[in-house]
This record gives C-alpha cells, structure tokens and sequence, in this order.
C-alpha cells in the first residue's frame, strides 16, 4: 500500500513537472509573436529611432483627419491625421484605403515608422471601437456613415 501511494505521488509531480514545462515552452515560443502598441507619451520617452517598426496606440484628434489636395490623377489615396493619448501627439500619414470606422475622436492603431521630419508613416491602420454596439434602426444609417 505504501509503494502505492509513493507511486502515485512520483506521478503526480512529474505531470506537474510536465505541464510546467509545456507552459515555459509555450510562453518563450509565443513571446515575440505578441504585439503590443506605444502611447503618443511612450513614443517621446522610449526616443524610437528613426526606421524602427513599432505600433502607436491613441485617438484621433479633432479636426486632424484629412486628405491632402488631390493630385492630377484625381484621385487620391493619401491621409493624414494626429493620434494623441492626450498629453502627446504624432503626426501620422498614410497611403492607401482607411479603415470604415477610422473617424475624429474614436481610437485608431498605427503600424509603421517615424520618417526624418518626424511624421509617422503608417503602413497599417487600424481603427478601434468601444464595447458598446447598439445596432441602427431598421433603414438608418450608423452615425459614422455617411452614405448608404
């Protein structure tokens, strides 16, 4: 009886000893495919160099969000606006579509780098929204449309 229950004991341990192990290795291999973002503030105080790759996490400022004029194609495809977190701001610019529920005011993710006069280039843009969703009446349109 007593072999027993040193057995199971010995057994126990090692599949705790086991499943220790499958964690450690799983958080080390998982580690750097985990992807964080920077306030505006954390940007100017971690000094990121130009060229380094890093995601800036904010709001869009009133009254920031713009295209610039169009070119003589017609056409454009170029933005730009200010995240800000409230105490700092970047200038970000993008080249491409933006996301439908990128609006003044609501939080948006950036992805890119800091260009030599200090304007964000954004080769992704993501735009948050908050936890709150009520659906529009039947035949409205959601607030931050503007069309059908």
């Amino acid at each position: 009886m007593l072999e027993r229950i040193g057995a199971r004991r010995v057994l126990l341990i090692a599949a705790l000893g086991v499943a220790v192990l499958v964690g450690a290795v799983a958080a080390v291999n998982l580690a750097p495919n985990t992807v964080y973002y920077l306030t505006p503030s954390e940007v100017y105080a971690r000094t990121v160099q130009m060229g380094q790759t890093v995601r800036i996490g904010g709001l869009v400022e009133i009254g920031s969000l713009h295209s610039p004029p169009v070119g003589r194609s017609g056409f454009t495809n170029e933005y730009e606006f200010v995240i800000t977190d409230g105490n700092a701001k970047v200038r970000v610019r993008t080249n491409g579509a933006i996301p439908g529920l990128l609006r003044e005011g609501a939080g948006a993710i950036v992805e890119g780098s800091f260009a030599a006069d200090a304007t964000f280039i954004a080769t992704q843009v993501i735009a948050k929204h908050d936890e709150v969703y009520t659906a529009p009446k039947a035949g409205a349109t959601p607030a931050h449309r503007t069309g059908p």
